[in-house]
């Protein structure tokens, strides 16, 4: 029963990138946006993604969709 619960809440955090997009799912907090810098905030630390023409595609409450041409991508705390 426990694992039932456990896919249910889907709390964990995961990051999908592709090509042109990055999907991350059961992120804290958006701290910044612009054209060249997306700064997130998650249980595991800081995410700074890099690169140009960045856009957000979806916001949603746990998932953001971040487009563009990346160049970095450094996780901290």
């Amino acid at each position: 029963m426990h694992g039932v619960i456990d896919y249910v809440r889907d709390n964990e955090f995961r990051m999908l990138v592709l090509s042109n997009k990055i999907d991350i799912v059961n992120y804290s907090e958006l701290l910044s946006m612009s054209e060249e810098r997306v700064s997130i905030t998650s249980a595991t630390g800081r995410i700074v993604i890099r690169g140009e023409g960045l856009s957000v595609k979806k916001l949603l409450n746990r998932e953001i969709l971040i487009v563009g041409k990346f160049s970095s991508i450094e996780m901290g705390e």
